[in-house]
């Protein structure tokens, strides 16, 4: 059975995001009702960047505001996406002048509450633009909203984050923001599912000799399970797909995220990693830019997600541009 530091499971995410506005006053600042978090320090004279979900997957999106980034996140509810009237007033909150534009995962409700957003902004004279994020290998079908956004989320907010402030205008971002989430895949892997606040059971059970293969973010169960082993053994069955996803081959140059989904150790993290750059290595594959750690999670689920992205001369300057948010700084 597990325990939580959680007061009333319904109280959550407004004292969640009352703690993380205190906590970093001179990066973020909270709008309470409707709630969303915007920067401290607005920008002026640029495209906003904004981004939002489900709650659950910190620190996705809200610790990503900042300069270089985002300049808002709106959660919803835990793995509930935010409403259109939280979208719309925050995007009404940092709007400049020069538009705004929305990074969205790809998810039912979140698709359908941000088009509803870009909607509302149009009738009040708002420009607005979408990138949706689908990176997500284990859902590659033809049936269905296809697939999942998950953690190159994280790349497409800061590269088209620091195209922002450089200049780029609402059409070139949304054109950047498209080509980096084409040029995207994750697969994750659950070594156990996580719980919900209040709940004392995870949402599903593993036995231990098993991992969930190409699990959700929202603890959606994988489509196939496979034996347990060491990571020179499961990273390289995450590697391989990706990589013929992505068309990769000798020569070819990539950012790897190793992502923690709320469970697992920054030790394992970069044992993950440093197989999956050994296995892209011997491919071939030059692993030109890295991060690894816990920046898109799913409650306290054990195990860890690989994206790769293609990486060219833009992205790449983009990728290295200064950035300042309280889950992401250099």
């Amino acid at each position: 059975m597990r325990r939580q530091f959680v007061n009333d499971p319904g109280d959550v995410v407004a004292e969640a995001l009352e703690g993380f506005a205190a906590a970093w006053p001179g990066h973020v600042r909270l709008n309470a009702d409707p709630a969303y978090v915007v920067r401290a320090r607005p920008a002026s004279g640029k495209v906003a960047v904004v981004s939002g979900g489900g709650s659950g997957h910190e620190p996705l999106h809200v610790g990503f505001v900042g300069t270089g980034m985002l300049d808002a996140a709106v959660p919803g509810a835990v793995f509930t996406s935010p409403t259109a009237v939280q979208i719309r007033a925050a995007s009404r909150a940092v709007d400049t002048g020069r538009g705004v534009l929305h990074v969205v995962k790809n998810y039912t409700g979140d698709v359908l509450n941000f088009r509803i957003a870009g909607e509302l902004l149009a009738d009040e004279g708002v420009e607005s633009g979408i990138v949706l994020v689908d990176d997500d290998l284990a859902t590659d079908t033809d049936d269905g909203p296809g697939r999942r956004g998950t953690a190159a989320a994280v790349v497409v907010e800061k590269v088209c984050g620091a195209a922002a402030e450089r200049g780029a205008d609402l059409a070139e971002l949304t054109a950047l923001g498209r080509r980096v989430a084409a040029g995207s895949r994750t697969l994750s892997v659950a070594l156990a599912a996580g719980a919900h606040p209040g709940q004392s059971r995870p949402s599903f059970e593993l036995p231990g000799d098993e991992v969930e293969f190409g699990v959700g973010i929202h603890g959606e169960r994988a489509r196939q399970r496979r034996a347990f082993g060491p990571s020179r053994e499961i990273v390289p069955q995450m590697v391989s797909p990706l990589a013929e996803a992505l068309g990769l081959g000798r020569g070819s140059r990539v950012l790897a995220v190793v992502n923690g989904l709320g469970a697992t150790s920054d030790l394992e993290l970069y044992g993950v990693f440093r197989e999956a750059r050994r296995v892209l290595k011997d491919a071939g594959v030059d692993v030109v830019r890295s991060l690894v750690g816990t920046y898109v999670t799913s409650l306290d689920m054990a195990g860890c997600s690989l994206t790769l992205v293609r990486a060219d001369d833009e992205v790449l300057e983009l990728w290295d541009a200064p950035v300042a948010t309280p889950a992401l700084t250099w």
